[in-house]
């Protein structure tokens, strides 16, 4: 059997495909804003997958898809998921898509010094080292003089906390959420939590001249968390990871072919860095599911003295 065709294999090409749909999403998010209201988009883009989501799995799970055992911690998780994509979409009005997308994808070391201070979980030193060669990455990028120097860092800096948060929140719910209940409730509350707000922005001629991109927004966003959830569902975090990152090749190739934007030297330095700190923290995890999945022999004694499950 081909290994493509394989649980693994589809994960990793689902991933990827995920990854697409982000850095496509960014792109065109980066358009839109010149287009229509930013707090326009930012509604539909999650009224569009409250009601894609109701409309493709309420026929497969009937009332079972609004039952959730932590509607506190799903209503937490859409607010965190909402801010994450307002900084999103203001910070790309201002910044590149590839080196945005770079500093962003340090959200899943931030995730996990988070947890360590939050959760108690034990952190090594390899992934504090990793963190700390992601932050130098960032550093490259974002430094006086260079081309994305300027206040409009905020926007990313504050993603990358919200998205964190959301990250260990995800964990937490992750093995007692069903996962499209999940996808539901995140569109539900963050259409809700705008309806009021985007009243004070609505144009509706913006809507009418413009919609073919809030659909596109509202599609490549709804799809590629879809995508998310399929992969997740046929590989483990540790084996797909890495491909997340593939995000940031086609952000900076989207950034070129659309706004002719290339990264300076420098730039190009910080984001290897940082996508390598994360893969690097991906390959670590994979290897330390490994060591604790290891089976110790009746016949080896005592068992010796290994590292723990986080170093």
């Amino acid at each position: 059997m081909s290994f493509w065709r394989t649980p693994q294999g589809t994960g990793i090409l689902l991933i990827v495909l995920a990854a697409l749909c982000f850095a496509l999403l960014d792109t065109a998010t980066k358009h839109a804003t010149t287009l229509a209201p930013v707090l326009m988009l930012l509604w539909f883009r999650y009224a569009f997958q409250a009601l894609v989501t109701l409309a493709m799995r309420f026929p497969v799970q009937k009332r079972r898809l609004f039952i959730t055992p932590n509607p506190r911690f799903q209503a937490l998780r859409g607010v965190l998921l909402l801010t994450t994509s307002a900084c999103s979409f203001f910070g790309l009005q201002y910044l590149p898509v590839g080196e945005f997308t770079a500093m962003v994808m340090l959200a899943p070391l931030v995730a996990t010094a988070l947890a360590a201070w939050t959760l108690k979980d034990q952190v090594s030193p390899r992934r504090w080292l990793l963190m700390a060669v992601g932050l130098g990455g960032v550093l490259l990028v974002i430094r006086p003089g260079g081309q994305v120097f300027s206040w409009a860092l905020l926007f990313p800096v504050l993603l990358v906390s919200t998205y964190a948060c959301f990250q260990v929140l995800t964990s937490r719910l992750s093995g007692v959420e069903n996962p499209y209940t999940t996808q539901f409730y995140t569109g539900l509350v963050g259409a809700l939590v705008m309806s009021p707000i985007v009243l004070f922005s609505w144009s509706t001629a913006a809507l009418l001249a413009h919609w073919p991109w809030f659909v596109l927004l509202g599609f490549l966003g709804t799809f590629g968390h879809l995508m998310l959830i399929r992969a997740y569902m046929r590989a483990s975090a540790p084996v797909l990871t890495p491909y997340l990152y593939t995000q940031i090749a086609f952000a900076t190739l989207a950034g070129w072919l659309v706004f002719r934007h290339v990264p300076d030297g420098l730039a190009w330095l910080g984001i290897a860095v940082i996508a390598a700190s994360g893969v690097g923290n991906a390959l670590l995890s994979s290897h330390e599911l490994g060591q604790r999945r290891k089976p110790i022999s009746p016949r080896a004694g005592p068992p010796q003295a290994r590292p723990g499950p986080t170093d």
